[in-house]
């Protein structure tokens, strides 16, 4: 949810698949409902350095359907007295329900693969991307799991607190440790604002939406 301004200025080999066969992504005890992150989002630009603090909740995850939602909170947003939360919905890259192309949102293949390309885990998967957008690629037991959150509305405050959520986010979660790196993509906002966040074990309730899905 980035300021609405526009600037002027090695891990394991993955192995092929039939994706007519293929299983749901196999989950990761820091991947799912009630788990709590909290990090940053680099939000400069050339005039001046500034990140604010973030906390994402995941609310809901199907694996099956390659879906999960959950809410990011806002702080030290310099022009709101509040902090700022938005619901998101997101699509799970699995080659089944979701390639890495988006198709949507204003973002061209060629931003997906620049998006995409700074992610150092994602460089083994780069080729078969290139190729039919990772259909054929099995990511089962590969040790990162790919996103795109989008921002739905904001939860607490109006959309004139001057904050945009037009974009999204391409996400890259890290099954061993529970950290998520991101990027936001909005044609018209600054380009690559980066999200870096860290598991908060604590902020897991105990239940859990093993099949949640959008009414």
């Amino acid at each position: 949810m980035p300021v609405r301004v526009v600037e002027s200025n090695t891990p394991a080999q993955v192995s092929g698949t039939d994706p007519g066969n293929r299983s749901p992504l196999p989950p990761s005890s820091l991947l799912g409902a009630g788990q709590a992150f909290s990090g940053t989002q680099n939000v400069s630009n050339q005039q001046k350095e500034e990140a604010w603090r973030v906390n994402v909740q995941i609310q809901g995850i199907d694996l099956e359907h390659g879906y999960l939602c959950g809410t990011m909170e806002a702080l030290n947003v310099p022009m709101a007295d509040t902090p700022v939360i938005t619901f998101w919905e997101g699509e799970i890259v699995d080659g089944k329900n979701y390639t890495f192309y988006t198709g949507k949102w204003e973002a061209t293949r060629e931003d997906d693969m620049r998006h995409w390309s700074k992610f150092p885990s994602f460089s083994p998967l780069q080729g078969q991307v290139e190729t039919d957008g990772g259909r054929q690629l099995d990511l089962n037991n590969y040790p990162y799991i790919f996103m795109r959150w989008k921002e739905q509305y904001f939860v607490n405050v109006g959309t004139d607190c001057g904050l945009t959520i037009a974009g999204f986010y391409y996400v890259c979660f890290s099954c061993s440790d529970g950290s998520i790196s991101g990027f936001y993509y909005d044609p018209n906002s600054s380009p690559f604002q980066k999200l870096e966040l860290k598991t908060v074990n604590e902020g897991r309730s105990g239940f859990s939406f093993s099949s949640y899905e959008l009414q």
